[in-house]
């Protein structure tokens, strides 16, 4: 079995949910010698989380951001972790039910996804910096 790990960085992106499939898949190529395995994706950020769901129709994006920011809204009484403004909290919460992580099926050096799938950068941050992630891939 192989492993390869890689840790990268991306850009900074607006608050909202933001196909990364294509650039995780340029991000580590290793990929392609792997024919049946596994790729974790892990985000390093308590702020910000990853999900898979639909790559085709940009509004479901749309949707993602509107539906958790009623589920989860800013400027509630009962926080207490303000500090960093009012998306502070509300984007702790949203990773928390989002998640830090996703694993994808390899198969025949390539991402097993569904048709209609990619993954997400889930950015709950008005202003984030970049996001890190671990990328591991394993596999024969």
């Amino acid at each position: 079995m192989e492993f390869y790990q890689k840790e990268i960085k991306l850009d900074a992106c607006p608050r909202g949910f933001h196909l990364i499939t294509s650039y995780i898949i340029s991000a580590i190529p290793e990929i392609s010698s792997i024919k049946i395995g596994q790729l974790q994706v892990f985000i390093k950020h308590t702020s910000a989380s990853l999900t898979i769901n639909e790559n085709a129709d940009p509004t479901v994006r749309l949707d993602f951001e509107s539906h958790i920011n009623l589920m989860v809204p800013e400027n509630q009484s009962y926080y207490k972790h303000t500090f960093e403004g009012p998306d502070d909290m509300p984007a702790h919460i949203k990773s928390s039910l989002m998640g830090t992580s996703v694993q994808i099926p390899i198969t025949n050096g390539r991402l097993n996804l569904g048709i209609w799938q990619g993954i997400y950068l889930c950015e709950h941050r008005n202003k984030a910096a970049g996001r890190n992630l671990v990328l591991t891939a394993f596999g024969n």
